[in-house]
């Protein structure tokens, strides 16, 4: 098999600024990473389907490279990733679009409120870490209670048995 040394460059190189732009914060340029790595990943296939050919159709009389026909499995892949890559393009950038319109910022910020709440429901020892006990409020002083809310097999069996009881 004759690979082609400058389209294996070139799908390393899309595939290198791809990842490059991928590590970075924007969003724009997150999306442009993601086109770029998609099209380099196709020409990777496309290297690896072998050398060109004759179209793969059935019962063709005029062969342009003789018997050699091309892998139809590397152009379908292709196909496919083309397919697919425009999908994940229509998303990203409904995402962009929607982060514009709420935030003004390009940028992907970490989420601190979600960094502290993970942060407090690890603890040992907290009451809502429990599968049947949830550690509510109280209402008159915003404290957690000891109880914690009704929540267990006799919460939810009481107004079964009520039902079939009648």
């Amino acid at each position: 098999m004759d690979a082609n040394l400058m389209l294996l460059l070139a799908a390393g190189v899309l595939c290198g600024a791809g990842v490059y732009l991928l590590l970075d914060r924007a969003m724009t340029k997150m999306l442009l990473g993601i086109l770029l790595l998609g099209n380099g990943a196709n020409l990777f296939v496309l290297m690896a389907g072998g050398k060109a050919g004759s179209p793969p159709i059935d019962g063709r009389t005029s062969l342009p490279y003789g018997e050699e026909i091309a892998d139809p499995l590397a152009q379908a892949m292709i196909l496919t990733a083309i397919v697919i890559s425009m999908a994940l393009t229509g998303f990203i950038l409904t995402l962009a679009y929607r982060q514009y319109r709420y935030r003004t910022a390009d940028v992907i910020e970490d989420d601190t409120e979600d960094t502290a709440i993970a942060a407090m429901a690890s603890r040992p020892g907290n009451a809502s870490a429990a599968p049947d006990h949830d550690a509510s409020n109280d209402p008159t002083t915003g404290r957690n209670t000891k109880e914690g809310d009704k929540f267990g097999p006799e919460f939810f069996e009481a107004p079964v048995k009520e039902a079939t009881d009648e």
